[in-house]
């Protein structure tokens, strides 16, 4: 079944809010959105794409869970009115509807339910997931249909993002799906992370009621458990991924992580979609966190930024030396593996300073922390996570690095660029789709690119970019004039989304 070709069509006439333009009505369901609650990049997904479809003239809306950590009272959500969802097993979860405008344009319905939600940490803490998380998000994507019926805003895609939405495609075609006000509500799945696939044991099945026929091979079972990305790869009119390369890499046997036979019998259904940036908040001519602020034009606004970075960090203030950003989750997948084997090696050969802000593994944080301890005024790392302090290092460092062993698309490469920082990352997902690799011989390209998954390519790779720093300036300005030039705002993948959600609807209506 071929992708159709973007066409205009009026929405059905339905009982509904007034939409802002004559387009599609379309439901992101989802458990991050920044700056709500965010522990990735499927946060700023969730939070740029409906703003650009509202401009566009779609009305785009989001439904996520009202953690505890989020501030009522700063981004302005109250209460709208109780939900009764009706989950498996006959049982009745009362949730509170709480409603918000995330920036003042997108409208958010927060899922309040302090059984599941009314906890410290998104999916986990202290290192260790939530024993019931299958039910937390079960109950998401089951409210995210209630919360239609009882406001009577019936879109025409429910957008669900990664495995804790990912039953919000099943249920619309298993729940009163002939008697329900959106039985031609169509589905999408974008799959951010497929390393993530939301894997449980299979007692958790009856919660999700939708009947054991369901449990088999080809929709929800798995190796005897239940894997709820599987299912809703089944149950999705349409799916996507979050780059054009990935999109390729997840048909093959080490990319599809287990799910490849399943992705490739959809192949036909399934996009990569390259993220977009929001320019709104990512741009160094008009970041309100960096010190000081430049453009293509003006450059000498880095130059503050990486003196006042060097020294809230504690590094040597050298504006010679070649600083190298790090700003990520600490998780096996980011390849900071390879970095804890080379960079001692590295800082030992060659003149370079290194900066680091994250959290996760906490065999990689202890590692950072010794690499600081042992090269002060060389290495820095904040563990934890700050919003202001990713800008700052993105603003203030030379090249930023990203060795990750896969990546299905990668957002800081594309904030770097903007940013004039450099990016060093293997080519890999969504870092090959947008790095252009340098060309020593005409000072062309945009970063460094290296393929193998080693420590020694990565060595390598930053050794590369280190003399290029020190013998070859001149490529560094070029590079950077390059880097700032791309442009990846999201009007041209919202585009590519809206060719997706007309093709899940014209296959809803035929099927």
């Amino acid at each position: 079944m071929a992708m159709p070709k973007a066409r205009t069509r009026k929405p059905a006439r339905r009982p509904s809010p007034p939409a802002p333009g004559p387009g599609l009505k379309i439901l992101f369901v989802a458990s991050e959105c920044a700056p709500y609650a965010k522990a990735g990049g499927l946060a700023d997904v969730v939070a740029a794409l409906p703003k650009t479809l509202r401009q566009m003239g779609h009305d785009a809306r989001i439904v996520m869970p009202l953690y505890a950590a989020i501030d009522r009272a700063r981004y302005g959500i109250g209460f709208l009115q109780p939900v009764c969802v009706h989950m498996g097993n006959g049982e009745e979860q009362w949730i509170g509807l709480h409603g918000g405008r995330l920036d003042g344009e997108v409208p958010v319905w927060f899922v309040d339910c302090d059984r599941y939600f009314g906890r410290p940490g998104l999916y986990d803490e202290a290192g260790g997931e939530y024993g019931d998380n299958a039910f937390r998000f079960a109950l998401l994507s089951k409210a995210a249909t209630q919360i239609c019926k009882d406001t009577g805003f019936i879109p025409d895609v429910m957008h669900a993002h990664d495995w804790p939405a990912a039953l919000a495609p099943v249920f619309l075609k298993t729940w009163d799906r002939i008697l329900s006000p959106l039985s031609a509500t169509a589905s999408v799945l974008t799959i951010h992370n497929i390393g993530y696939q939301g894997v449980y044991h299979a007692s958790v099945f009856p919660y999700i009621g939708v009947g054991w026929e369901h449990f088999v091979p080809e929709r929800f079972e798995d190796h005897g458990n239940v894997n709820l990305l599987k299912a809703g790869v089944a149950f999705a009119d349409a799916l996507t991924t979050v780059s054009p390369a990935h999109a390729r890499e997840i048909l093959e046997p080490i990319g599809g992580m287990g799910l490849a036979p399943h992705l490739d019998a959809r192949r036909a259904d399934l996009t990569g979609i390259l993220n977009g940036t929001d320019y709104d908040h990512w741009n160094p001519e008009t970041d309100p966190f960096i010190p000081a602020h430049y453009s293509l034009k003006d450059l000498s606004g880095k130059a503050a930024c990486k003196a006042d970075l060097q020294k809230r960090m504690g590094l040597a203030e050298r504006p010679d030396w070649p600083l190298f950003g790090i700003v990520s989750r600490f998780a096996p997948q980011k390849g900071f593996g390879l970095l804890a084997e080379c960079l001692p090696d590295a800082l030992r050969q060659m003149l370079f300073q290194v900066v680091v802000l994250g959290t996760g593994d906490p065999w990689m944080e202890n590692v950072f922390r010794g690499l600081a301890a042992a090269w002060p005024g060389r290495v820095a790392c904040h563990i934890g996570f700050s919003n202001e302090l990713s800008h700052w290092i993105e603003a203030g460092s030379d090249f930023f690095l990203m060795p990750s062993l896969y990546e299905p698309c990668g957002l800081n490469q594309m904030y770097s660029m903007k940013y004039g920082t450099l990016p060093v990352v293997r080519a890999t997902g969504g870092l090959d789709d947008t790095v252009e690799n340098y060309n020593e011989k005409t000072g062309l390209g945009t970063g460094f690119k290296f393929w193998e998954p080693a420590a020694a390519a990565v060595c390598d790779t930053v050794g590369w970019a280190v003399s290029t720093w020190f013998d070859r300036p001149h490529h560094i300005a070029k590079l950077r004039r390059n880097a700032m030039q791309q442009n990846f705002s999201w009007e041209t993948s919202a585009a590519e989304y809206v060719r997706v959600y007309e093709h899940a609807v014209a296959a809803r209506r035929r099927g």
